[in-house]
């Protein structure tokens, strides 16, 4: 037998106090809807489109293999992959791509334009190519100047004018060098492995072992090196110190809105 249920039950006494909330991380596209930024597309779709053409008329006008091996090709390669798909997050109002990858592509495309127009086509320089090969003329010019000026320009003016700042990160600038280093080394390999003596053996200067010999192009990859780990550490505290341009205020009164995609 078990003991019949009460009619009434009492009530419980309250809890003294006031219950404190407990936090809750709400994303901001909890508290601002997406918004599409058709003008940031366009223009990212523009530059990558202008970045493959661009590489696309070297491939035809001259070898694929050694037309690859260049930094200047790959650089802008990358480059156009990164802007197409974040114009297409642009687009669709989703969240930006993540920031070691936008960033690594900014760093590689302006040393792109950096050491093009400071060592390569400086006839003062001691590394100026000037000398060695004669001036691009035609479609070579055209190509020339897109993938050596207009696109580290254009990447710039995007992250200074259509990107969120603070998103790029100290530890993200030794992992950003994996790549140079990568690069240096395939390409002493690249050297080795065609005869001495045959044209473009070494496709850079600072990086020809016959001229220069093993100690002065790795002593030159050093300072290059710290070189590019010096502009990635300034990239990074500029994004952290420049202003917002694409802050807006939301209708709710909320200033959280997720940044340009």
């Amino acid at each position: 037998m078990t003991a019949p249920i009460p009619r009434d039950i009492p009530d419980l006494p309250a809890v003294p106090g006031v219950p404190a909330l407990l936090p809750s991380p709400v994303p901001a596209t909890a508290v601002v809807t997406p918004v599409r930024h058709p003008l940031t597309a366009l223009y990212r779709l523009l530059v990558a489109l202008a970045a493959a053409g661009a590489v696309t008329i070297e491939l035809l006008l001259g070898s694929p293999v050694r037309i690859l091996s260049y930094f200047t090709i790959q650089s802008n390669i990358l480059l156009a992959v990164v802007l197409t798909l974040a114009a297409r997050r642009a687009w669709t109002a989703r969240r930006p791509l993540p920031s070691a990858l936008t960033g690594a592509a900014l760093l590689y495309i302006t040393i792109t334009g950096l050491v093009y127009h400071l060592l390569l086509a400086r006839a003062s320089s001691p590394f100026a190519m000037t000398g060695e090969t004669a001036p691009p003329t035609g479609w070579h010019w055209v190509t020339n100047q897109i993938l050596h000026t207009a696109t580290p320009v254009a990447a710039l003016l995007d992250w200074l004018l259509l990107t969120a700042p603070g998103r790029l990160h100290l530890r993200q600038a030794a992992t950003w060098m994996l790549y140079p280093l990568a690069y240096l080394t395939l390409s002493l390999i690249r050297g080795e492995l065609i005869l001495p003596g045959t044209p473009g053996r070494y496709l850079y200067p600072f990086l020809d072992v016959d001229q220069h010999g093993y100690k002065s192009v790795l002593g030159n990859a050093l300072l290059l090196g710290l070189a590019f780990y010096a502009l990635a550490v300034l990239l990074i505290a500029l994004d952290h110190a420049r202003p917002n341009p694409v802050r807006r205020r939301a209708k709710t009164g909320f200033r959280l809105q997720p940044p340009v995609g």
